[in-house]
């Protein structure tokens, strides 16, 4: 039978999951993450890419890199393009700087290669394996507290403040804010009475709501053929990516989506229980040359750098364990080609309180930090504040790669510094010197 076939394939009965548990977190993790399909192209277009061809080449890099990740590495971690470098790409590399975004996809292809060689050469592993537990754990924590916000911004639970305020509770008087608390409370109530697919459930419960209510406007069309990528695919400007001035936007590119994805491959992976008793997750270099394919794959398509998706954590808590749970977001990937329109229809009043009921989910790991040692607290909480604080998963990482190691050496404990923590600490370093917003 096809079902045990593909049980087997993944390994269902021995990681503890079922058939249908991983068909319901693939689903999950889609609806959460499906938001990428209509905004990425959004961002992308600030960079003078047209957004119709943008978002086939979201859609095409999420399968491809999703399905490596389902049938290669056995994960269920879902793969699109990332939020934040995204920005970067449009906003810094293009309209600040002044390069064409030819040349960003260039270089988002170079850092695809480059992650690609050192992955199959075990270097990325070596790296990732040289993390100290406690750090491992903070990012967690810290990408728990960095989806909340998110959930909070995207909802309008919480908004941007005045002077003297950097954020403030948003207007709850509004429609769009009312609908948002009720999904929360909603998925909330679901998870307490242990409703098999709370999260998915309230989500659409409150898409539904707020297509009756008028929050939200219903697709005019369900179905739609998908735009003609051609105009965006392979027009990489290979010379100017690889020319001496681009160097310190190749290496922020290449250096932010280096630690995205190490603090999401373990952030997510601690929430599943995917980490061995030293905080290490075993084969992680089968997931990471999953993105490292993805991100090839992207510049050749004409969207940014792609890796794990920390929303891949709301199907790990409704219980996706194998890399059938990722097989079932490339399908649904695949589907959206056709059927654009229904994903982006689902309002951020609906799918934004589920980020913030995952953030408490994946909080959990904060107790496995030690606090009365000051030279894993200090660095540990530093990964979680500003990965939180300045919404950007790469600064609140290499921050903490940094600390790390200078307060080891500052109590004389030199010799529990891993030599693979130097070079990321130096790459940290390096990340801080030519990042363009300094």
């Amino acid at each position: 039978m096809l079902k045990s076939r593909i049980a087997n394939f993944f390994g269902l009965e021995a990681k503890g999951t079922t058939f249908r548990r991983e068909m319901l977190a693939g689903l999950t993790t889609f609806v959460t993450m499906s938001y990428i399909i209509a905004v990425n192209p959004a961002i992308l277009k600030a960079a003078g890419i047209p957004e119709g061809p943008s978002m086939v080449a979201t859609i095409m890099t999420a399968i491809v890199g999703t399905l490596v990740m389902g049938l290669y590495a056995n994960r269920p971690f879902a793969i699109a393009p990332y939020m934040g470098e995204n920005a970067f790409v449009a906003y810094t590399v293009v309209k600040v700087l002044g390069y064409s975004w030819q040349t960003a996809m260039a270089a988002v292809f170079l850092a695809g290669v480059m992650f690609t060689l050192l992955t199959v050469a075990r270097v990325r592993a070596w790296m990732v394996e040289a993390l100290p537990a406690g750090l491992s754990y903070s990012f967690g924590v810290g990408i728990g507290l960095f989806l909340t916000f998110i959930g909070l911004n995207e909802s309008g639970i919480v908004a941007l403040g005045v002077p003297g305020a950097p954020v403030r509770l948003g207007n709850l008087a509004t429609p769009s804010a009312e609908i948002a608390i009720l999904s929360f409370v909603l998925i909330a109530i679901l998870m307490v009475r242990r409703v098999p697919g709370a999260i998915l459930l309230g989500i659409l419960i409150s898409t539904a709501i707020a297509f009756i209510t008028g929050v939200a406007k219903a697709p005019a069309a369900w179905v739609s053929m998908p735009p003609n990528p051609a105009p965006i695919m392979l027009q990489l400007d290979l010379r100017g990516a690889l020319s001496v001035g681009f160097f310190g936007v190749l290496l922020t590119i290449f250096v932010m989506a280096l630690i995205d994805t190490m603090g999401s491959l373990i952030g997510v992976s601690a929430r599943a229980g995917f980490l061995d008793a030293d905080g290490k997750l075993p084969q992680i270099e089968r997931p990471m040359l999953a993105d490292a394919i993805a991100t090839m794959f992207a510049g050749l398509a004409g969207t940014t750098t792609a890796g794990a998706y920390i929303e891949s954590a709301a199907g790990v808590h409704v219980g996706g364990r194998t890399g059938l749970t990722a097989v079932v977001v490339a399908a649904l990937f695949a589907m959206s080609l056709f059927f654009a329109p229904i994903v982006a229809a689902i309002p951020a009043a609906a799918y934004a309180p589920a980020l913030i009921v995952v953030g408490a989910m994946m909080i959990a790991p904060v107790v496995k930090i030690d606090f009365d040692d000051y030279t894993e607290l200090i660095p540990a909480f530093t990964v979680i504040a500003l990965m939180s604080f300045t919404y950007n998963i790469g600064v609140g990482i290499t921050a903490g790669l940094i600390l790390y190691p200078l307060f080891k050496l500052a109590a004389g404990r030199y010799r529990e510094i891993h030599a693979g923590l130097w070079i990321l600490c130096v790459l940290s370093m390096l990340f801080y010197v030519f990042y363009p917003y300094r």
